[in-house]
């Protein structure tokens, strides 16, 4: 059984992959942590700035684990706001709990992104390897981590692995800072008010996610077999390519009355637009079996009643 430590556990991917690990391998088996936690915490968790080191030494020994899930990180529109602040955490971070892996001999996992992507980059299909010349911070951030996860498996053989995340959507999570959460928000302000302003221009096409197809793409890169990952550290895994126009066809099947205007921001505009349509996901669908269950309708249908209860 394995037992796991997360940082940045209360972000948008770690506040629901935590309790979805716990599911799958036992709660007292996954360790969460960072900067503070919620007073209902029902598992393990420890207080971890993953700009130091030590405190990541601390909380794996402690707890005995066997891997590292390393997700604390500022998203994209926040980290071009303080560029340098988004360096040294996303960077930083980074690069200590890699040292905590090499040091305890622990398996590693972190996500990279379609930040990774820049206007080079081609934006139809794009392909696993190809042009990689982001223009944003946190673009250069993902870069830079999907190489020095290479390195950390090369050079000491730190079993690193990690996936190219598109836009992630979620009806638990609220919006954290990022160019996609335009397709978190449109669902939230269906419900509210049946209507939305979208910061992202008409026909602007971005990969999209549901969460469920993300938190169960981590378990079973997790679990794959060693000796078939090739790429290891930065899969493409695509599910929906969607532009704001079809979140709004698909909520009107359930709200006809859902209005969509735009109001466009031209720093995440510009963002967007740096950013392939749909990935090549073909690699990890050959090395690890990758399969999105959730199109945008069926997505769709369960986000706006579970919203409604929320």
């Amino acid at each position: 059984m394995k037992k796991i430590l997360v940082t940045g556990a209360m972000g948008q991917i770690g506040s629901e992959l935590v309790s979805t690990l716990r599911e799958h391998y036992g709660t007292s088996n996954v360790i969460g942590s960072d900067l503070w936690q919620k007073d209902e915490e029902e598992g393990p968790f420890e207080i971890v700035d993953v700009t130091d080191e030590k405190a990541i030494y601390d909380a794996a020994k402690k707890h005995n684990v066997d891997t590292i899930m390393h997700l604390a990180a500022l998203l994209s529109a926040k980290a071009e706001a303080v560029p340098q602040i988004a360096w040294d955490l996303n960077m930083g971070g980074l690069m200590n709990a890699l040292e905590v892996a090499r040091e305890l001999e622990l398996q590693f996992f972190t996500p990279s992104s379609i930040g990774a992507f820049g206007p080079a980059t081609p934006k139809k299909n794009t392909p696993q390897e190809t042009v990689m010349r982001p223009t944003t911070m946190y673009g250069v951030n993902k870069v830079a981590g999907e190489l020095l996860c290479d390195y950390y498996f090369y050079r000491y053989g730190v079993d690193t692995r990690g996936v190219r995340y598109p836009g992630l959507i979620s009806y638990v999570t609220p919006p954290g800072g990022g160019t996609t959460d335009y397709a978190v928000e449109i669902y939230y302000e269906a419900v509210k008010s049946k209507k939305y302003t979208s910061y992202i221009a008409a026909e602007t096409y971005m990969d999209m996610m549901y969460m469920p197809d993300a938190l169960n793409s981590i378990i079973k890169l997790l679990e794959a077999d060693p000796d078939k990952l090739v790429h290891r550290n930065a899969y493409n895994i695509s599910a929906i390519s969607a532009a704001p126009e079809d979140f709004a066809k698909a909520i009107r099947k359930h709200i006809p009355e859902f209005e969509l205007t735009y109001n466009v921001d031209p720093v995440r505009q510009k963002i967007a637009e740096s950013w392939p349509d749909n990935l090549d996901s073909s690699a990890a669908e050959q090395e690890w079996g990758f399969k999105a269950e959730y199109d945008i309708d069926r997505m769709t249908a369960e986000m706006l009643p579970k919203l409604r209860t929320k």
